[in-house]
This record gives structure tokens, C-alpha cells and sequence, in this order.
């Protein structure tokens, strides 16, 4: 999507006579297409994708628009695709999940948005973009309970490896970029900021203490999953797909 565009449901059709001009419109099947690649092939579409999917039963002319520019921006880009890098013999055995969130991101509810991107080697294997089911206070919290969405799914993907004899060793590094949420996560004595995340918060700070999980801070230009998180520029979209392993 276009930086800084909000769609919301504010902006659907209200009345029958706009619900009627826009009956024609492909909506549903262009966004079913879009959903497909961005669950199998391009996480640098996620976000929108998400966004878009929203207003399935009702789009108005604004999400029509964007879903066209999506479309204009793979055909831009038909050439990009996931690419894994041979490991080095230092990395075989260890993969990474990055997680980051916004706050308040939805006009129509409050609540933000988490994403987690995990990668082995040089390309992403699994990725999510999703709206959180609860409004967070704050953008430390919204932060905190996509690590545990991240950190869940770096889990289950560790537990499938074992199955198929590819066991990583060591802790699972998981980077953030919000250095409260970190805090939090490796020190109990803050349990009180986060009482009302009761079970989130003993999940995470269980992980951490075992050494299932090891949280690592980068800052937000390193963090792969910002675009699953928002709209971005030109330039940091470019940025975003070296990230994510993505090149033509």
C-alpha cells in the first residue's frame, strides 16, 4: 500500500445505492489471489493484505484502489522470490524469528497489529501479519504479545525439525526492537506492568528462563518484520525485501 494510507471500515459503503456500484467489482476474488502469494511467497505483501481482506463483505472504492496498487507493485516486482543462501557450517544449526508490532494501528478498533518473521539462513521460511485480539495499552505491550506469537511459532517449527532429524542446537534467538518489551521478558520483578497478560507473560518469561528462547535487541532499521507492521516507503519496502530475503 501507499506510505501512511489508513483504510477503514468508516470508508465501506453505506448506503445501497454505493453498495450496488461496487457489486461488480472482482473485490473478493483479486484479495483471495493476493492472499495466496502473500501466505506462500511474498511476506512483503502481508500487511496489506491483511488490511485489505478486512472489508471482504463490503469494499469501498478507497480498498478497491489499493488492491489494484498491490497488483501494479507485484507486476513491479514479478521477479522477486525467496532465495536461501548454502549455511555456513556456523549457521546450520540455528535460525532466527524477528517479531514487532504497531500500536493502535486499526482506526476501526484500536488495536495494533503483530508480525513475526522467522528465517533460516538468508530467507524467511514463516511469517504472519495479524491483528492482535486485544486492545494493548501500549506500545510496549502490543510489542510483548507478538513475541509470544513469535516466539510460539519458532517453537513449533524447532519441534518439526527435530521430527525430521534436523535438530538446531542452542537457544532460539529472538529479536525485538522495543527494549521495555525485552526487559519485561527477562526480568520477573516487572510482572506487574503486564499483570492483566497473566499467562502471555509466565509463557514468554518461561521461554527466556529455559533457554528455549534468548531475546536479542535490533534496532528498528534491522527488523524484518517492520513492513508485515505498516505501509512503508519506496525505499524502505526495498530495504524490507533484502531483509526478508526476497531478491530478483
Amino acid at each position: 500500500m501507499e506510505p501512511g494510507l489508513r483504510l477503514s471500515a468508516s470508508q465501506c459503503p453505506a448506503t445501497d445505492e454505493d453498495k450496488q456500484a461496487m457489486a461488480s467489482v472482482p473485490y473478493i476474488n483479486a484479495v483471495r489471489a493476493l492472499m495466496y502469494l502473500a501466505i506462500a511467497t511474498r511476506p512483503d505483501i502481508s500487511f496489506a493484505v491483511s488490511v485489505l481482506s478486512r472489508v471482504n463483505s463490503n469494499p469501498s472504492p478507497d480498498h478497491w484502489k489499493a488492491v489494484k496498487h498491490l497488483f501494479r507493485y507485484l507486476k513491479g516486482t514479478m521477479d522477486h522470490k525467496l532465495t536461501y543462501a548454502p549455511l555456513s557450517s556456523a549457521s546450520k544449526e540455528r535460525f532466527e524469528v524477528y517479531s514487532d508490532a504497531d500500536h493502535g494501528g486499526n482506526s476501526d478498533s484500536g488495536k495494533s497489529t503483530s508480525a513475526y518473521v522467522v528465517k533460516m539462513g538468508t530467507g524467511a521460511v514463516s511469517w504472519s501479519s495479524k491483528l492482535q485480539s486485544i486492545v494493548a495499552l501500549s506500545i510496549t505491550e502490543a510489542e510483548y504479545v507478538s513475541a509470544v506469537s513469535a516466539g510460539s511459532e519458532a517453537i513449533w517449527i524447532r519441534q518439526l525439525l527435530t521430527e525430521l532429524g534436523y535438530e538446531p542446537s542452542g537457544p532460539i534467538t529472538l529479536h525485538m526492537d522495543n527494549q521495555s518489551a525485552i526487559q519485561i521478558a527477562r526480568n520477573p520483578e516487572h510482572h506487574g506492568r503486564m499483570k492483566h497478560l497473566d499467562l502471555r507473560f509466565y509463557w514468554l518469561r518461561d521461554a527466556v528462563e529455559n533457554r528455549t528462547l534468548c531475546i536479542d535487541y535490533v534496532p528498528t532499521d534491522s527488523m524484518a518484520a517492520n513492513t508485515l507492521t505498516k505501509s512503508l516507503s519506496k525505499v524502505k519496502v526495498e530495504e524490507a525485501c533484502k531483509q526478508l530475503g526476497l531478491e530478483s
